[in-house]
């Protein structure tokens, strides 16, 4: 049995729920078909999202000034490989990592990105870094697994990982190729249809088509920018440009734009299944409520976050831990007070699908100090990226997660 193609086919059976799940992995069942481990949020069947799911469970936390609880985090750093490499899960972390057991870029750079927020955790951050750097394809991207076809969610998944972890995603190549000529590869031409989306990858025939999955991620791709982000200055212009001509924030742009058309109406970003009713898609919205806010656009993105308050309850209930942490996430991009959420206290509820976190800290402080100071990294980033794309002759060029192998509107 060909596991890629299960898991996307799993995947696209359950993809009206909009669950936060790396590219290509299935969203787990309710009924699990493993015990599910102390230490790990969630009760849903962690064999395809465990590390990512606890990941982003405390990510949020330290996003929203709690520490962890410490069996938490030991569950996640025993789930790496000898390598650095991270798998979906590992149900017994007594048996050294082998050929048969699939490791994937989505969860190692998830875990990187939450244990470099953690801190205290350089050696085993290396070591998930060195291994990314390893498995960079030709083209200056990364598939979801070592060896497959470069797609847009891993490699700004990645980008973000690379980020976090004090890395300048641009100066990571392969065959003279970075992150940002993958992207570029991927982003659709403005004078076509969906210009200035991003698609997963192409078709079987080589043809792109504007994916809001891969559009969210692509934008934080392209930023340099992970789960976790503050609303942006850069300009909210939404006139597409070509993406061969331009830098990282000319593909943020275009992205973000079309990301800003298509919630425009609604609201919020639609699942579309052949032969189904299309339904609201709660994941990538808050997804996409977190680009918008990275590339400025906090204007656009004050109505699907709005939507997100007062539709969203009953999707995270189901959901659990990672969808969650995604509205999480947008609600921190968008300055907004995640326990406050729609009359729902996201934290709270997050906290309570796992072993329970030390206290939080307050919200001024250290940790804003330890903000700002991303936040000026972030942009002194953005600016060395943007030097840096143009040493690289020939270059013609991101994310959040959800990344499901799908269309979309």
């Amino acid at each position: 049995m060909n596991i890629r193609r299960s898991a996307a086919t799993l995947a696209a059976a359950t993809v009206v729920l909009g669950a936060a799940v790396p590219a290509v992995a299935a969203t787990p069942s309710p009924t699990p078909s493993v015990a599910i481990p102390g230490g790990l949020y969630g009760t849903a069947d962690p064999t395809y999202d465990g590390v990512w799911r606890q990941s982003l469970a405390l990510l949020a936390q330290r996003t929203t000034g709690f520490t962890p609880a410490a069996d938490a985090v030991a569950w996640l750093t025993g789930q790496q490989c000898a390598n650095g490499a991270f798998a979906a899960f590992r149900a017994d972390t007594a048996k050294a990592c082998d050929a048969k057991l699939m490791v994937d870029t989505n969860s190692t750079a998830a875990a990187v990105q939450a244990l470099a927020a953690l801190g205290g955790h350089g050696a085993a951050t290396q070591k998930a870094v060195d291994w990314l750097k390893s498995v960079q394809n030709a083209d200056g991207g990364w598939g979801y697994t070592p060896g497959g076809a470069s797609d847009t969610n891993s490699t700004s998944v990645v980008a973000g990982a690379l980020a976090a972890a004090g890395q300048q995603p641009s100066a990571v190549r392969k065959a003279g190729k970075s992150p940002y000529d993958a992207l570029v590869k991927l982003s659709l031409p403005c004078d076509r249809t969906g210009g200035g989306a991003f698609a997963y990858q192409p078709d079987k025939k080589g043809a792109l088509a504007a994916n809001a999955d891969a559009t969210a991620a692509g934008v934080l791709g392209a930023l340099g920018k992970g789960f976790v982000t503050t609303a942006g200055k850069t300009s909210a212009d939404g006139t597409c440009a070509p993406a061969d001509a331009g830098t990282p924030g000319t593909l943020a742009r275009n992205g973000a734009g079309w990301l800003a058309e298509s919630v425009g109406t609604t609201g919020h970003l639609k699942s579309v299944l052949p032969g189904a009713e299309d339904q609201p898609d709660y994941g990538n919205t808050a997804d996409a409520v977190v680009a918008l806010a990275a590339q400025g656009r906090t204007e656009q993105a004050e109505k699907p976050l709005a939507w997100l308050e007062k539709n969203s309850a009953a999707w995270a209930k189901q959901s659990g831990p990672a969808a969650y942490a995604q509205l999480i996430f947008a609600a921190h991009a968008m300055g907004a007070d995640p326990r406050r959420f729609g009359g729902t206290d996201l934290v709270a509820l997050l906290n309570a699908t796992g072993p329970a976190p030390q206290a939080a800290t307050k919200a001024t402080g250290a940790d804003t100090a330890a903000d700002e100071k991303k936040d000026s990294s972030d942009s002194a980033f953005g600016v060395w990226w943007t030097v840096g794309v143009f040493l690289v002759a020939g270059i013609g060029i991101g994310f959040l997660i959800s990344g499901r192998k799908r269309r979309q509107p």
